[in-house]
């Protein structure tokens, strides 16, 4: 049984970070990229859909384990024609069939699955060839001196804030997975604290 905290307070604490400006405009940067019929891993409060092309996108499944999260997603504003599913899952075991999908979004995410590795295997599984893997995540940071304290805040971080990491490595993850890096950039968020502000994102394709 999940505690009070866990189904109520901390969805909304996560909701408005998620929300903040510099998070926003990293959003911006590679969800307006995706084609075809999307699938977004952890469409948590449905932050992404506004940012969506109905021009260039045929539908979007959203997958989420938390009913708080997909219940927000589900009122979340998007474009006028956009059609949207909202689903039940997690991204280490996806409910659907190998090759479902042109596109794979995954903004915010792998920080707090339980297995990223698998949650990566399943994206390149239900890609078709030549699917498009559009990433934006925050993670472990070049600097040794910020990676230290990154460690060394994780403990209590994870515990409030749903199990998100501070350390994992997002584009060499990537790679790791059987993807092929086609675009990949990196920065820490403005007006951010280092720890939690690296950011990479890019576009990455089944190699």
């Amino acid at each position: 049984m999940t505690s009070f905290y866990d189904r109520h307070i901390m969805p909304r604490l996560i909701g408005c970070a998620c929300a903040s400006p510099a998070i926003m405009k990293q959003r911006a940067k590679v969800v307006p990229l995706a084609t075809g019929k999307v699938l977004e891993l952890g469409i948590g409060g449905g932050l992404n859909l506004g940012f969506y092309d109905a021009a260039n996108v045929a539908s979007v499944v959203g997958v989420d384990p938390s009913a708080e999260l997909r219940a927000r997603a589900e009122q979340a504003p998007r474009p006028d024609g956009l059609a949207v599913d909202v689903v039940e899952g997690t991204a280490e075991s996806l409910p659907f069939e190998a090759g479902a999908f042109d596109t794979v979004v995954c903004t915010f995410t792998l920080c707090s699955v339980h297995t990223p590795p698998a949650a990566l295997a399943e994206a390149r599984r239900v890609l078709k060839p030549g699917g498009r893997f559009l990433f934006c995540e925050h993670g472990l940071a070049p600097d040794a001196g910020v990676a230290r304290w990154q460690g060394r805040i994780e403990p209590i971080w994870k515990r409030l804030a749903g199990g998100c990491h501070l350390t994992r490595p997002i584009g060499s993850s990537v790679a790791s997975a059987g993807f092929k890096l086609q675009d990949l950039q990196s920065m820490y968020l403005p007006r951010t604290p280092r720890v939690v502000g690296w950011s990479e994102w890019g576009v990455a394709t089944p190699a």
